[in-house]
């Protein structure tokens, strides 16, 4: 058997990555890795934080409805009062908005001090984009990193379609030159990763150099109010993508959620000690829709 050694220097954060010019074109998560997400990590938190650690345990960007998310704009204010210290990075994120991540990432790695990331359960899309800003990456045993290749909701005839491919393709690149400059791998082994929509185990981080060390099990804990809202709010986000995918705007998509709900506000109840919200009636649709 192979025995995986924890890296102990620290690498040179890779190079600022390009943020789209359109601000009309979103990349997202797909929906099938919130459902992922939901079954193996929600709810993972670390049992201890210090006053230099931020938390990423919700969607990156800007979230309707938790009415929460990870941004650029949170993650710049938390550095600012941190202050000129080594920061440490906890995540546990499905991902989200891949160019909100890749803007998080950039402001991450002018840090001036060392950054430590903890990777929770899992960092997965614009969340494994924001670790690759750590000096250092740890990762749990039982967590996970998924990467693929952008991923956006796009309408319009073949030309539009066209066009879109081809101004997706220089993020693709430049996602394929991130993760192999931080892991020293092959860029087309890179990007046959990202292609398969590749998921990868604590020690298969390692070994593929996304991580440096394993996480002690003893760090982690599972909280179980927080995994239940976790799970009740990530239902909605994949319903939401699977409705945009056939063919609803999003404000469509969030209005007929809404009815379904039989609440008049988008933002539910996600954090700890505020109980899962009542979706009875809700889950058999969602399933018949992912069926």
């Amino acid at each position: 058997m192979r025995r995986i050694m924890p890296r102990v220097m620290a690498k040179a954060r890779p190079g600022a990555m390009p943020l789209p010019v359109r601000q009309d074109v979103h990349a997202f998560t797909p929906a099938p890795v919130f459902d992922r997400w939901g079954q193996d990590a929600a709810g993972v938190r670390a049992l201890a934080q210090g006053d230099n650690v931020i938390t990423m345990f919700d969607v990156i960007g800007e979230d309707f409805w938790s009415g929460g998310g990870v941004t650029a704009k949170k993650v710049t204010s938390q550095l600012r009062a941190i202050g000129d210290r080594p920061v440490e990075i906890q995540i546990n994120s499905a991902g989200g908005d891949m160019f909100e991540g890749i803007a998080i990432y950039n402001v991450l790695r002018e840090h001036s001090q060392e950054i430590t990331v903890k990777i929770m359960g899992m960092a997965a899309s614009a969340a494994s984009i924001i670790a690759m800003a750590g000096d250092r990456v740890e990762i749990g045993a039982a967590s996970f990193v998924m990467i693929h290749n952008c991923w956006v909701l796009a309408v319009g005839n073949r030309h539009d379609m066209a066009a879109t491919a081809e101004w997706l393709g220089p993020f693709d690149q430049a996602m394929v030159d991130l993760y192999a400059a931080r892991t020293g791998r092959d860029a087309k082994e890179v990007a046959r990763w990202m292609d398969a929509e590749t998921y990868m185990s604590g020690s298969q981080a390692i070994e593929r150099g996304f991580a440096d060390a394993l996480l002690a099990a003893d760090t982690l804990t599972v909280e179980e109010t927080a995994a239940a809202s976790d799970r009740s709010v990530n239902d909605l986000r994949a319903m939401e993508l699977q409705l945009v995918a056939a063919g609803a705007t999003r404000t469509q998509a969030r209005e007929r959620i809404k009815k379904i709900k039989g609440t008049p506000d988008a933002a539910v109840e996600a954090t700890p000690g505020a109980g899962a919200a009542d979706w009875s009636g809700f889950s058999g649709l969602l399933s018949t829709m992912r069926s």
